[in-house]
């Protein structure tokens, strides 16, 4: 269950911030570009902030 929340809410910001890069201003890349980034970390560390929080808030696996 974790897995998929991780993946949803990165897809999730990665489309908004793509609409908003598009809509409002290019910087909004930036973002897309940290979400990224963020997924390549946590695939060679496996830490996650975000299921940390999920932890915190006992949403089982």
């Amino acid at each position: 269950m974790k897995n998929r929340i991780v993946r949803g809410v990165a897809g999730t910001f990665i489309l908004i911030s793509l609409i908003l890069a598009i809509y409002v201003n290019i910087n909004w890349l930036w973002f897309t570009a940290f979400v990224g980034a963020n997924l390549l970390q946590s695939s060679f560390t496996k830490w996650c902030l975000l299921e940390d929080i999920l932890k915190k808030f006992e949403v089982k696996d």
